[in-house]
């Protein structure tokens, strides 16, 4: 497959019907490593998508000091007074 000169390909056939592909679909291209994915675009592929680079971009920027999930999850909610704790 060639790329023209503004940067287009022709998606072969196979693949758009195989992918529901119609004129007026939204496809996109995510880079992994030295490969280019196309992806088709509904509305789930792009809410996942777009949590998972959330979820990237704020990586490692939590500090808990050492605590523990239940001690944090304490400090943030407050003392929980209506549970058993034995």
């Amino acid at each position: 497959m060639r790329v023209t000169e503004k940067g287009q390909v022709t998606i072969p056939k196979e693949i758009r019907d195989r992918l529901g592909i119609v004129p007026g679909s939204e496809v996109e291209f995510i880079a992994k490593d030295d490969a280019a994915l196309l992806v088709k675009v509904n509305e789930n592929s792009l809410q996942i998508r777009n949590f998972e680079e959330w979820a990237a971009s704020v990586e490692g920027l939590l500090d808990l000091d050492g605590m523990t999930t239940d001690e944090y999850m304490e400090w943030l909610r407050g003392p929980r007074e209506d549970l058993d704790r034995h």
